[in-house]
């Protein structure tokens, strides 16, 4: 098993900066990738962006490429999501995600789960 625990949302204001963690601890060594989601209220969870558990490839969705970034520290088995540039309608419940087997945007795909952390961008 794999526990994900995230951090650091909160309230930013429109073009400002906030920066998201999430600590892995567990059966990390399974791992292949991990992915960060995210959901509005009334709107269906969807994907923001993965890394390779090597920290070798990055993905995004477009809606925030150029924007966010994410990335990896090994050592610490924790994948930080640095949002950018901050527009309200990223105002969301964003979720930490692991997969066991490949890189994906797919949300069935992912194994284990992070309980959440609010992000509020004010306008």
């Amino acid at each position: 098993q794999v526990q994900l625990v995230e951090s650091g949302g909160g309230l930013v204001q429109a073009g400002g900066s906030l920066p998201l963690s999430c600590a892995a601890s567990g059966r990390t060594s399974s791992l292949y990738a991990m992915g960060w989601f995210r959901q509005a209220p009334g709107k269906e969870r969807e994907f923001v962006a993965a890394i390779r558990w090597s920290g070798r490839y990055t993905y995004y969705a477009d809606s925030v490429k150029g924007r966010f970034t994410i990335s990896k520290d090994n050592a610490k088995n924790t994948v930080y999501l640095q949002v950018n540039s901050a527009k309200p309608e990223d105002t969301a419940v964003y979720y930490c995600a692991a997969d066991d087997r490949r890189l994906s945007t797919g949300i069935h795909e992912y194994d284990y789960w992070g309980q959440g952390t609010q992000v509020t961008v004010s306008s």
